[in-house]
């Protein structure tokens, strides 16, 4: 049994589905795809040949690469290197640029962070530079290093609150029933 799905192959020469990444030949950039989902196994076809091949993974967000499928140096994608959207970020302030190089180091190779770099700069043009900066500073203050992270947080209005400033948890009191830090003492068995 296999289900199958159409896809459109993004800048960093991947497709997504069902939240996981996986790479084709980077020569089908914005290219439509057509999608075979079985139980282990995806497939991806390009004018009803196959040009992918993968182990299905079920983990959101991860990315399956295959070597053969990137450009020599990344060529086909050398207008949004890693630099070149580090310096995008930069302008926007320290903040920005060190989460973009943050989501850089949490993959095996950085151009695999284009995508969601971009989605983190994109929020500025809705929220405003100056709120995706503070935005960005609460993120890496917290380590939530992911797009989906600053988005909630500008959505939330939580860059305009000082990580410092949150209420701190609510202690229980004494209570009969709550033994307390005494009753472990002595308990390194």
């Amino acid at each position: 049994m296999a289900t199958w799905k159409p896809a459109r192959v993004h800048l960093d020469y991947h497709i997504q589905v069902e939240g996981h990444y996986y790479s084709v030949p980077y020569t089908l950039l914005k290219a439509e795809v057509e999608v075979r989902l079985a139980a282990e196994v995806v497939e991806v076809f390009h004018n009803n040949r196959r040009v992918a091949s993968h182990r299905r993974s079920f983990r959101k967000g991860g990315a399956t690469t295959a070597n053969e499928h990137m450009p020599a140096n990344h060529r086909q994608v050398a207008d949004w290197t890693p630099e070149r959207i580090r310096g995008w970020a930069a302008k926007t302030g320290p903040n920005a640029e060190a989460m973009v190089l943050a989501l850089m180091d949490c993959r095996e190779h950085p151009e695999q962070a284009i995508r969601s770099s971009l989605g983190v700069l994109s929020l500025g043009k809705k929220f405003g530079g100056e709120r995706l900066e503070a935005a960005c500073s609460r993120a890496l203050a917290t380590k939530a290093i992911a797009y989906k992270s600053v988005k909630n947080i500008l959505e939330a209005g939580l860059d305009r609150v000082s990580v410092e400033s949150e209420p701190r948890p609510i202690s229980v009191g004494h209570h009969e029933n709550v033994r307390g830090a005494e009753y472990y003492k002595g308990w390194n068995a």
